[in-house]
């Protein structure tokens, strides 16, 4: 079933990947069927998970979460478990942190961010958390992104904080 799903995405957006072949991208998901289950995890919280072409540092494809909008079943979550073990008042239900560990995935990075970015317009009307360095981290803050006026803007906002339009896009290597 989650084949099929992707099959469809892949083919309905060549856009995301326009130097792949399905039966390349088929070929290696046959081969790692633990990836399937991430994927299909990655779907049902709201990701839509789609190949956006090869890591040029391993040559695996690179999986990640292509919804329009941050995706839905993974937002109002606060940075990692650090912050949320330190919200005192209105906690958040958890953390990207965690739940990016129960799905598989690791959060984007600002670089495959704006890779996903230079493919198509995404998170107009939401924003999304992004792997954060540790320094920044150890100070208590933690990066997330959007897009707005045709541009990717990179913000920081306590590692606590979360909001109704703040998810998460992970991604994986196959």
């Amino acid at each position: 079933m989650m084949l099929e799903i992707l099959k469809m995405r892949f083919l309905d957006h060549e856009e995301l990947h326009p130097d792949l072949e399905w039966s390349e991208v088929e070929r290696r998901l046959l081969k790692a069927p633990e990836a399937i289950a991430v994927l299909q995890r990655m779907e049902e919280s709201g990701g839509e998970p789609e190949t956006i072409g090869y890591d040029a540092k391993t040559g695996k494809l690179i999986f990640c979460d292509c919804a329009k909008e941050s995706p839905a079943g993974r937002r109002s979550l606060c940075y990692d478990e650090k912050a949320l073990q330190g919200r005192r008042k209105n906690p958040p239900s958890g953390s990207a942190e965690q739940k990016a560990k129960e799905i598989g995935v690791s959060l984007m990075t600002e670089e495959l961010y704006r890779k996903l970015q230079s493919l198509g317009s995404f998170d107009l009307k939401t924003s999304s958390w992004i792997a954060t360095p540790q320094d920044i981290r150890r100070k208590g803050g933690a990066l997330f992104c959007e897009r707005r006026y045709d541009t990717v803007f990179i913000f920081h906002n306590g590692a606590d904080s979360y909001y109704s339009g703040r998810g998460f896009r992970g991604y994986i290597l196959v």
